[in-house]
């Protein structure tokens, strides 16, 4: 918890309940079903919030934006950035129902009334967004078909509408092709050496 408020100081009581809880709830559910595995779950804030949060050191989302976040898993980044940005909704898809019943359960134990979570492939989404967040579920063009129509044609935030990926390693070969794309190093943010080639990759896309 730590090394949120070392990141994030501004936090308001709330947030700082939240994030705390986050742990106790993840380390009790993660028994019953596993979404998060054991080393992860000793670091979960390190590797799992924190790295969550990148995005959100990327990017403030202004009061009322939508977000979507695809393949959620065990509600990374979906319910960390909910819990940034109270006045913002986010829908978490994925087509695993079992790891949704810990979200859920952990969205439920948080409180967070600006969450939803859909049991589906997001290809059957009908609905558009400000922004589509993700940590590495595809390659970058497989993921841009998944949520191709998906993005909101009114601009309310600094970036423009698209995709805010969590990636890491070499990503010149995957984004050879999306010139418009910004790759943001996570190293500008945090000095721990996790983040050592983890990036957040913003690509703005057209309303179809």
């Amino acid at each position: 918890m730590e090394l949120i408020l070392k990141y994030f100081p501004d936090l308001t009581e709330t947030q700082i309940h939240q994030f705390k809880l986050l742990e106790n709830l993840y380390q009790d559910w993660n028994l019953k079903i596993n979404v998060v595995s054991r080393k992860d779950i000793d670091e979960l804030y390190l590797r799992h919030v924190l790295h969550s949060l990148g995005i959100a050191k990327v990017m403030r989302f202004a009061s009322g934006s939508r977000i979507m976040d695809v393949g959620t898993g065990g509600g990374f980044p979906g319910i960390p950035l909910a819990i940034m940005f109270p006045e913002c909704s986010f829908h978490l898809v994925d087509s695993i129902a079992k790891k949704l019943k810990v979200v859920n359960e952990v969205v439920e134990g948080l409180e967070l009334t600006n969450v939803k979570t859909t049991h589906t492939r997001v290809e059957e989404i009908n609905e558009t967004y400000d922004f589509i967040v993700s940590r590495a579920v595809a390659a970058m063009p497989t993921f841009v078909h998944w949520v191709k129509g998906k993005i909101a044609k009114k601009q309310q935030n600094e970036l423009k509408n698209g995709i805010l990926y969590l990636k890491g390693g070499n990503l010149s070969e995957e984004l050879e092709t999306y010139t418009t794309a910004t790759i943001y190093n996570l190293t500008d943010f945090y000095d721990e050496d996790f983040f050592e080639t983890k990036k957040v990759v913003h690509l703005p896309l057209k309303y179809k």
